[in-house]
C-alpha cells in the first residue's frame, strides 16, 4: 500500500478494527480454552464468545498486537511503512512518522512485525535445487569485552554467523533474468542465524529449511560432508574469487542484505539479527506481490510474539 492511500483506506481507528476483524474471521477464531471454532460476535464488548464454552476472545488476544497497549491505527500505519519500500524502515523514522511520544513501544512494535514475518515464512520449505553458503554479518553484542583485542577475518567475534540458501530455477532464453548474465532465477530465499558451523547443526537447520531429496549446491567446505544421505549434494571446490560464480543467487542475497543493513541501521545487536533478516526475506520473497502489506496482515493476525520468548501460530 501506497502511504498516500493509507488515510484513504483506513481514515480512523474504527476503520482499521473493522479491517482486522475480517481479517481474522477469514483465518478463523480458535477457542484458548476447549479450541472450538464457533463464535458469537459480542458487538458491544468487541469481543467474540464460544459456542460451547463462552470464553472470551478480545480482537488483539492470540495476534501480533497481543497485550499492546497502541491503538490499531499505529499497528496499520507501522505495517504500511515497513512493506512500502524494499529497504528497511528505522525504529526512529517510524516514530517520526508515526507521531508517538515514547520510542521504546515503537521499537517493540517493529520487531513484533519482523518476528512474525519470519514465523510466516517458517511454514514454507525450499525444495528443487538450492544454493546454500554461509554468511558472516558485522554485530554488536552488549556483553562483549571490546578492550581485549579480537579476531579477524572469519571467526571474528564481531561477526555473526548466517545460514544463507536460496532456491535456483531454470530459465528459458526469453526470461529477463538473463539480462543479469545469470543461467538460473531467484525462487524463495531463507536466512537463519546460526551458532557454529558444525556439521550436525548445519544438518539440523537444513532439514527444517530444506525438503528432503532436494538438490543442494555447496562450495566444497567439509561442514556439508553429512548431506550427501537426505539431499543430493552437489559440492566443488573453487577459490574464494571463483565462489560468486558457483553460487551467484547466494552471494547476491548476502551481498544486498549487508548493503541493506548497513544503510539503515547504524549498530545491529547480535540478538536481533534474525529479526532485520526476517523482513529483509520476507519482503524478496513476495517481490512480484502487488501488496505486501495484505500478506503481512495475514502474518500479524496468525501469529503472537513476545520478547519472553513466546510464540504461538
Amino acid at each position: 500500500m501506497k502511504l498516500l492511500d493509507f488515510y484513504k483506506v483506513y481514515p480512523t481507528e474504527n476503520s482499521c478494527k473493522k479491517e482486522f476483524k475480517i481479517q481474522r474471521e477469514q483465518e478463523g477464531i480458535v477457542c484458548k480454552k476447549c479450541k472450538n471454532t464457533t463464535h458469537y460476535w459480542k458487538k458491544k464488548r468487541e469481543q467474540w464468545e464460544c459456542k460451547n464454552c463462552a470464553y472470551r476472545t478480545t480482537l488483539k488476544s492470540g495476534t501480533v498486537m497481543h497485550n499492546s497497549k497502541l491503538s490499531f491505527q499505529y499497528w496499520f500505519m507501522a505495517m504500511t511503512l515497513i512493506s512500502s519500500t524494499r529497504k528497511s524502515f528505522s525504529a526512529k523514522e517510524a516514530q517520526r512518522q508515526i507521531g508517538h511520544n515514547r520510542y521504546q513501544p515503537i521499537w517493540e512494535m517493529m520487531h513484533k512485525l519482523r518476528a512474525v514475518m519470519g514465523l510466516r515464512d517458517d511454514e514454507y520449505v525450499l525444495n528443487d535445487e538450492v544454493e546454500l553458503d554461509e554468511g558472516f554479518f558485522e554485530t554488536v553484542d552488549i556483553n562483549r569485552d571490546y578492550s581485549k583485542p579480537l579476531k579477524r577475518g572469519r571467526g571474528s567475534e564481531k561477526q555473526t554467523k548466517v545460514l544463507v540458501s536460496t532456491e535456483s530455477k531454470k530459465i528459458d532464453s526469453t526470461d529477463f533474468t538473463k539480462k543479469y548474465n545469470k543461467e538460473t532465477k531467484l525462487g524463495f530465499i531463507k536466512m537463519k542465524v546460526i551458532n557454529s558451523l558444525k556439521k550436525e547443526e548445519l544438518l539440523n537447520q537444513v532439514k527444517q529449511i530444506i525438503r528432503e531429496g532436494s538438490i543442494i549446491k555447496t562450495d566444497g567446505s567439509n561442514s556439508y560432508n553429512d548431506f550427501k544421505n537426505d539431499y543430493i549434494h552437489k559440492s566443488k571446490v573453487v577459490d574464494k574469487q571463483e565462489s560468486s560464480k558457483l553460487l551467484p543467487w547466494v552471494h547476491t542475497v548476502i551481498s544486498n542484505a549487508k548493503k541493506l543493513l548497513l544503510d539503515m541501521h547504524h549498530r545491529i545487536d547480535d540478538d536481533f539479527l534474525q529479526n532485520y533478516l526476517n523482513e529483509f526475506c520476507f519482503k524478496l520473497n513476495r517481490r512480484y506481490f502487488k501488496s505486501v502489506f495484505s500478506r503481512l496482515l495475514v502474518a500479524c493476525v496468525s501469529y503472537r510474539w513476545n520478547y519472553l520468548g513466546e510464540t504461538s501460530g
